[in-house]
């Protein structure tokens, strides 16, 4: 299968990217499950955007330099923040049905999250991400020029090295992809390839993150030669509904933008539903995520909870329903009434600040391949990401990298080999799998979570290497399934992570070493280079 370019990912980032180039080009969505299944749609908080003269974009530019903790690219930063507004009025020119206030300049509500100097959210009420992937995904579906291939599962990009053309240049030349229903294993060749697959969170325990978010766009990239930036900084998430039936709920950043506080439990006494997060920073719910997630570890640590509280039941009923729909029903399911009880909450790995390294058109070290969204590293998120900065760069960049594509001559036809399982067998005991997967995220969560060390660093080194043998052999023997798949992506991404935050001696963001618990005075990103292939 032959096409102008080849999208890998179906979230925010791969749905804009494959509406600007559908016009010119005719473009392939692969989505190993469907359109909806990835994180975009799971985006509660909004998008960040300097919409209304109050702001401007230094002070958004600053307050994502501030979260950042010294590491963001500031030229890429003030890319993004600049061309902010013209993304947010595409995404309206869409249909987008973001919540309106009459009253403000552009017509529609803005919120304030953690971190921000200035009410700049647009949103949804509470379910934004669900409603632009829902937009989105409705005119992707109806457009001509685009192939969807949903159920489809890259595998691997396909590269001249790896065809051992030595009179060819480097160059990404397509990938294969496996049709999850059939088996069948599908060559592709693009004359550009788009990653944009997400993050990592389920290389941990304990996500925000869908099923998805196995980083198959980082380990596909660093296997086929191309530079991964700082991956020790996995962001986790302050507020996660804690609940034996709940998976992986978010409760959003807004809800502490618009009031609600962090306490101590019922268990502990006298001091039950004490505020503590004034004794931990002077911006208190309002710090950033990662000061807010290392408060909450500590308190959980030291005085042995399995949880603390989010109380915001002190706002009208009426205001909690309007602006916090999606929370409310769902709480209500579970037996918590948010207008009357605090939510029970933990932290969980919910970002990867890291990923693979692009300029701002999106082109990564490989002529031919781009990458957009979470799985890109651009230097906008440094050490730590700004609330709702993140569904911004994905449709700012995804626009850029489109508009460059464009401008790319044709390539020249290249014969790609079929996908060969003539030395393989069906698996024997495919336990195996599931046994590894389950004790990576153990080890991933207890020795590279929220605070750090550097034994407990080599420790999980070690593991990833033993197990890294096991996957790598068990790859090599037997046909593919989904579940290896993933499981060979999430140990190169966990080995990754660990080798960026054994480089780094310092503590800087959302790394924090006991070893290292000061900040150096420069401030460089954590850059691996492969060896090219």
């Amino acid at each position: 299968m032959k096409f102008d370019v080849a999208i890998v990912g179906s979230g925010l980032a791969g749905l804009s990217v494959a509406l600007h180039l559908a016009q010119t080009r005719k473009v392939v969505v692969i989505s190993k499950r469907t359109l909806l299944d990835g994180a975009s749609n799971w985006a509660q908080g909004g998008i960040a955007a300097v919409l209304d003269s109050a702001d401007s974009h230094d002070q958004h530019v600053a307050d994502t330099l501030i979260a950042g903790a010294g590491l963001c690219d500031e030229a890429a930063t003030r890319f993004i923040v600049e061309h902010g507004r013209e993304a947010i009025e595409w995404l309206i020119g869409q249909g987008v049905p973001f919540t309106r206030d009459e009253k403000a300049e552009l017509g529609f509500h803005l919120t304030r999250e953690g971190g921000h100097s200035q009410r700049r959210i647009i949103h949804a009420a509470d379910a934004t991400g669900h409603a632009v992937q829902v937009t989105l995904e409705q005119k992707v579906r109806a457009h001509p020029n685009i192939t969807l291939l949903e159920h489809h599962f890259a595998i691997d990009l396909i590269t001249s090295g790896k065809l051992g053309a030595a009179d060819l240049a480097p160059r990404c030349l397509g990938l294969y992809v496996q049709d999850v229903v059939s088996n069948k294993v599908l060559t592709l060749a693009a004359d550009q390839t788009v990653l944009a697959t997400g993050g990592a969170g389920k290389v941990y325990l304990y996500t925000t993150n869908p099923d998805t978010a196995t980083g198959d766009g980082i380990a596909m990239a660093w296997r086929a030669g191309c530079r991964i930036a700082n991956m020790e900084f996995i962001q986790f998430h302050p507020t996660c509904l804690y609940h034996p039936f709940a998976k992986s709920f978010l409760i959003t950043e807004a809800v502490r933008g618009e009031g609600g506080v962090l306490k101590l439990p019922e268990s502990e006494g006298a001091e039950a539903g004490k505020r503590f997060m004034p004794e931990h920073d002077e911006r208190a719910e309002l710090a950033p995520r990662d000061v807010v997630a290392r408060a909450i570890d500590f308190e959980i640590k030291k005085r042995g909870l399995d949880y603390v509280n989010l109380d915001i039941s002190h706002q009208p009923p009426e205001f909690l329903k309007e602006h916090f729909p999606t929370i409310y029903a769902r709480c209500l399911e579970l037996g918590i009434d948010i207008t009357r009880q605090p939510i029970p909450v933990v932290p969980a790995v919910h970002f990867t600040c890291g990923g693979i390294v692009t300029d701002m058109n999106g082109r990564t070290d490989m002529p031919g391949l781009y990458a957009v969204g979470e799985t890109a590293y651009t230097g906008l998120h440094g050490a730590n990401r700004l609330a709702s900065n993140s569904l911004l760069e994905c449709v700012v960049l995804g626009r850029a990298s489109a508009q460059h594509i464009e401008r790319q001559p044709k390539q020249q036809s290249i014969p790609l080999p079929a996908w060969d399982e003539s030395r393989v067998t069906d698996a024997d005991e495919e336990v195996v799998i599931s046994h590894n997967w389950d004790e990576l995220r153990r080890f991933m969560w207890n020795y590279v979570g929220i605070v750090r060390t550097t034994k407990r660093l080599e420790r999980a080194q070690h593991r990833i290497r033993l197990l890294k043998e096991e996957i790598d052999e068990y790859y090599a023997n037997f046909r593919i399934t989904p579940d290896l798949l993933e499981l060979r992506n999430l140990v190169d991404v966990a080995a990754l992570i660990v080798e960026s935050a054994l480089m780094r001696r310092e503590s800087r963001g959302l790394h924090y070493s006991q070893d290292y618990p000061e900040t150096l005075p420069k401030a460089l990103p954590t850059v691996l280079s492969p060896k090219r292939r």
